[in-house]
Parts: structure tokens; C-alpha cells; sequence
């Protein structure tokens, strides 16, 4: 009895619903995942989506969208659907993680896989992932968002926070602390030892200042202050208030091992901030070395040092880094990233 109440609430539930085509299911934390969603789905003209956070009411002759591996992992849904309408997102794979070894057990609950470039493409495959069934689509950016300042706008900005007017601000915005507190301890995998060690040294040839974002950065600010290198950080309600953050930079650095974007070398092109960064995620997709930014090898700190001296001492170099990075930022507009989310996964 009990049973056949509850079975008749969920279908009630699920009839209440609104309608959609695809479901979107992202995780109940707010990740990038969850940007990602929302940037695609409000681009999308002719499918109707939605974004959840479980799977259990979805319709089943709708599209299901896992838009990570962790909500992917979790389900325990997917058996039902035998493949038919499944589309699991992969923006990166850590190489310790040992669920990446169910991939290939799960891939037959799965229709398409979906990542963000080349290098997970590459690990899906090596996994035994099907290759045809992989399509590349990268983390795009809602132009509308982010936009260059004048030098007179940088200058207000700075001296509103007492940041001296000589010093060379860099920005550093990923969430590098494992967690959602402090952040003491930090996530390798985002590079913040690589960072602090770059910054120190550069400290000591520069007048530094290092603008942070975002929750759990108790590591990075611990071994700023201990190094004497001056530091802003801001924790927002929404990420693209981040936007403001490059109006106060002069440059970005990116020092992961692992990213799935990151979003933020779009972010600064569209800022017309020079970018450094690792070769990790779609960053050697996106970045033509010494042309719309700079690409080194993960963990190379005197590659890191040695792109940061370049740009900071050449005029030219900075002018053709910002003048390349705005034409390479026209192509990854979310608008037309939602288009090919619509042609390669979305069809029928």
C-alpha cells in the first residue's frame, strides 16, 4: 500500500514537471559545470532544456545530459534507459581518480560522451571509450559579460583598493583549495605550489600584486602573506561578477596540471588581458604560442617566470596578445557553442 502511494506520487511529480527536451543535470554545488549549463541553455534556439539536479523524474523520451562525471558516476538510473538519450559531459579526468576504469563497463549506458578538447578526448579514448562517439565542444564565454576598460577605469579601480600604482597586478581567480573552506589544503591538481613559487621569485624583481577569487584560497593567501607579496581576494554570489576582477589586471597566469577549460583564458581575452598558461584543458586548442597568448609545459616554473619577463617588458608583444586574443574570443561566443551543442548532441 505504502508502496503504490509513493510510486503514484513520483509519476504525479514527475507529470508536474515542465516539459523539455533535454534535461541538464549538474551537481548540487556551485561548480563551473553549473555555468557552463546555464551559458549553453540560455543560447539554445531550438531545443528546449533544463537544467536539474537529479535524474530521477526526467522523462525518459527526452535527451539526459550528465554534466560531469561526478553526477554521471552517481546515477543509478541509466541501466533503464539502455543507452538511448544518454550524453555524459567529460571536461577533464584526473589520472588518480579510480572511477575512470568504470568508463568503459559504463559506456554502454551511454549514446554520445562530450568534452571540452583534445587532451580528455585522448584519455576518453585511451579509457576505451569509442572514439566516434566523442565530440569536441569547448567551454565557451557570454561576450556580453566581459569587455576591456581604459586605462583611466583600471587606475580609479586600483586606487580604490590601495593598490600601488606601480605594481604589476596578476591575476589568479581558480578555486585551488580542496573543499569549501579555508582552503589550506591545496588541490594539486590546479597548480597554487607552482603558482606561489613563480610569484615568489618574480617578487623579487617586480612590485607584485595578486588579485584572488573565489572560496577555499587559505593556501595561496597563506604563502602570499608569508612571502611578503600583497594580495586582493573576493568571493562572489555569481561567477560572472568575476568579470570586474580584469579590470584591475594586467595579466593572467594559469599554472594547473589539470583543467577541463579553463574558462578563464577566454575570459581574459575577452578582457584584453594577455594570458599564460600551462598546457592543460583547451588551452593549447585555444592558444597559438606567442601569437593570442602564451603556453608552457605543466609544472615548467622557469617557463612561467620567463613568459611573464617577455610580457611585461615588451609593448609590442602585450599589443599583439591582446589584438589576437579579442579575434580568437569572437569564435568561442556561447551563442555559437549552444549551436553545436543543438547539431552534435542534441539531434535526433
Amino acid at each position: 500500500m505504502i508502496r503504490s502511494i509513493i510510486k503514484n506520487i513520483h509519476r504525479w511529480i514527475e507529470r508536474k514537471q515542465d516539459n523539455a527536451d533535454v534535461y541538464y543535470v549538474v551537481e548540487d554545488a556551485n561548480w563551473a559545470v553549473t555555468e557552463v549549463a546555464k551559458d549553453v541553455i540560455g543560447y539554445l534556439r531550438h531545443i528546449n532544456a533544463k537544467i536539474v539536479d537529479s535524474s530521477r523524474f526526467v522523462d525518459k523520451n527526452a535527451y539526459i545530459h550528465f554534466g560531469s562525471l561526478n553526477v554521471f558516476y552517481d546515477d543509478k538510473r541509466i541501466k533503464n534507459r539502455k543507452g538511448k538519450g544518454v550524453i555524459v559531459t567529460c571536461f577533464h579526468i584526473v589520472d588518480n581518480d579510480p572511477r575512470k576504469n568504470e568508463l568503459k563497463n559504463k559506456d554502454k549506458y551511454v549514446e554520445k560522451w562530450h568534452t571540452s578538447c583534445m587532451i580528455t578526448k585522448r584519455k576518453l579514448v585511451s579509457l576505451g571509450i569509442p572514439e566516434e562517439k566523442i565530440s569536441i565542444i569547448p567551454i565557451g564565454i557570454d561576450s556580453r559579460n566581459y569587455a576591456p576598460c581604459t586605462e583611466q577605469e583600471k587606475r580609479i579601480r586600483r586606487q580604490q583598493l590601495s593598490i600601488e600604482k606601480d605594481a604589476i597586478v596578476l591575476g589568479y581567480f581558480q578555486k585551488d583549495g580542496n573543499g569549501w573552506g579555508e582552503g589550506n589544503s591545496p588541490k594539486l591538481i590546479k597548480g597554487p605550489d607552482v603558482f606561489c613559487n613563480v610569484v615568489e621569485r618574480l617578487a623579487q624583481k617586480y612590485k607584485i600584486h595578486v588579485i584572488l577569487s573565489g572560496p577555499a584560497r587559505g593556501y595561496v593567501k597563506g604563502r602570499l602573506a608569508e612571502a611578503g607579496v600583497p594580495f586582493s581576494h573576493f568571493v562572489f554570489d555569481e561567477a560572472k561578477q568575476v568579470a570586474d576582477l580584469y579590470k584591475i589586471i594586467d595579466l593572467y597566469m594559469v599554472t594547473s596540471r589539470e583543467e577541463g577549460g579553463p574558462r578563464a583564458i577566454l575570459e581574459s581575452m575577452a578582457s584584453g588581458i594577455p594570458i599564460i598558461s600551462t598546457r592543460v584543458g583547451q588551452a593549447p586548442d585555444i592558444i597559438q604560442n606567442g601569437e593570442n597568448g602564451i603556453l608552457v609545459d605543466i609544472e615548467d616554473e622557469k617557463a612561467l617566470e620567463s613568459a611573464f619577463d617577455s610580457i611585461v617588458n615588451s609593448k609590442e608583444l602585450r599589443k599583439k596578445l591582446i589584438e589576437n586574443g579579442f579575434e580568437t574570443v569572437k569564435k568561442y561566443d556561447s551563442e555559437k557553442i549552444a549551436a553545436l551543442y543543438e547539431n552534435l548532441l542534441y539531434h535526433k
